[in-house]
């Protein structure tokens, strides 16, 4: 029985971890939420979570599509200087939203890899996928967030597309 226990309590862990990065995804900063992906991404990378993944891939995909927006727009809707500057940093800066959205891509390139060709996987790229054409056709997007998108739609596409696509 002990044994037992012994090995559910690392896997617990790991999970309570992983529940906690995804919460992290909707913290209001950017580096908790640029931490919480880094996170995730190595999580995703390094096992296969089917069933925890499947369990939470709504409020995940939520998450996801909120990093992937946030640096939609960088400039507003007339913010003319601030905006501007902003846009600047987001572009010359390795931080900040750029990469934000560019590991939110990659986030969602392991997710669809771990959720498959099955219904799940293609009801997650058929959600995404505009918002990843959205980045992809964004001039402003940074090259980093741009490129993430690209894969993202290429190997989801790959993955979980219907084969009519």
């Amino acid at each position: 029985g002990s044994e037992a226990a012994g090995e559910a309590g690392p896997e617990e862990e790991a999970e309570d971890r992983l529940k906690e990065h995804m919460d992290s995804l909707l913290d209001k900063s950017v580096k908790t939420r640029q931490a919480a992906l880094q996170s995730l991404r190595l999580a995703f990378s390094s096992k296969t979570l089917p069933e925890f993944l499947l369990e939470r891939r709504l409020t995940l995909t939520d998450s996801l599509e909120k990093c992937l927006k946030k640096g939609l727009g960088a400039g507003g809707a007339g913010g003319g200087g601030a905006g501007e500057r902003c846009l600047r940093r987001s572009l010359m800066l390795p931080a900040g939203k750029g990469e934000e959205q560019a590991l939110a891509g990659t986030v969602l390139t392991l997710l669809c890899l771990q959720m498959g060709s099955g219904p799940e996987g293609e009801e997650l790229f058929r959600s995404l996928k505009p918002l990843l054409i959205s980045v992809l056709t964004d001039s402003t997007a940074s090259p980093a967030a741009r490129q993430s998108c690209a894969t993202a739609l290429g190997m989801c596409c790959y993955i979980a597309a219907a084969d009519l696509e």
